[in-house]
């Protein structure tokens, strides 16, 4: 009776919060957020759908698709659209509407001044490496199998929200592309979901990263870590090893940087969460 109870008193609370397993990612129409679609199976195979120039991650659901829209954190409130085609016919554009979300300050000092204004031989570096960069934010592998339940990849509190609006020694700089979990150096960092390594590498800002990819666009990005325990090419499962806590590159101490990038944009990886309780409440 009791474990019964709870169950009810579980599944209210899921309902009351809008939140389900079977929701996720959640539908956050927001900037740096996600836009879910869901189309019912019209007997064609899976729709195509574009976005901002760029494939659009589908996959089966019950009785239909479901599309996951990324949305820039740049974006302004208001309209915006999309285009849809099924079974190779014509194009139709559908919109859907952006609500506004504001994002808190960050300031942060760095002792390291060329981590702030990189010199010449820096810039060279960074000029190498970002092509890489893009070129693994920008991988879409076309699959149906794509897993859109996360796990976090250290099950640690929150340093950092994503979205943040930062000040490096007062300069502005981009917002805050993902999340920084706290962890100690060496801490165990495991795949969030099923993946193939796509990128891996010692940058300059993003110290030792590993690019992980989940399909259709899905891409997870663990950056200034201590180890890197894989290899590009290899396939990983939920859980397994990625590498180890660190403080490599433009750092203030040691955690986990980790970003999530559909359809080669940067969107709020708590969306994507199983259970986000470790976390601190945004």
């Amino acid at each position: 009776m009791k474990r019964a109870l709870l169950f009810c008193l579980a599944m209210a609370f899921l309902s009351l919060s809008g939140t389900s397993l079977a929701d996720l990612p959640r539908n956050m129409p927001v900037p740096g957020g996600v836009k879910v679609i869901d189309l019912p199976d019209e007997g064609n195979g899976r729709p195509e759908l574009r976005y901002r120039d760029r494939d659009v991650l589908v996959i089966p659901r019950e009785g239909g698709y479901r599309a996951l829209l990324g949305i820039p954190l740049s974006t302004s409130p208001g309209e915006q659209s999309y285009r849809l085609r099924r079974d190779g016919g014509g194009w139709e554009t559908r919109h859907f509407q952006v609500e506004p979300k504001e994002y808190a300050e960050s300031r942060i000092t760095i002792a390291d001044e060329r981590m702030v204004t990189p010199d010449e031989e820096a810039l060279e570096r960074i000029g190498r490496e970002r092509p890489r960069i893009r070129r693994a934010l920008a991988t879409h592998s076309d699959q149906d199998d794509v897993p859109i339940r996360f796990q976090l990849p250290v099950k640690n509190r929150q340093t950092s929200a994503f979205g943040l609006q930062r000040y490096i020694n007062d300069q502005r700089r981009n917002p805050h592309s993902g999340v920084d979990i706290a962890g100690a150096t060496g801490t165990p960092i495991h795949a969030p979901a099923p993946g193939k390594v796509i990128e891996t590498g010692h940058f300059y800002f993003n110290g030792k990263t590993v690019f992980l990819d989940h399909g259709q666009g899905l891409i997870s990005m663990f950056a200034h870590m201590d180890e890197i325990s894989v290899e590009t090419g290899d396939t990983l499962e939920t859980d397994d090893l990625v590498g180890k806590v660190g403080m490599t590159g433009r750092v203030t101490g040691p955690h986990l940087h980790w970003s999530v990038s559909l359809g080669n944009t940067m969107v709020n990886p708590r969306y994507f969460l199983e259970d986000e309780s470790p976390l601190d409440v945004e």
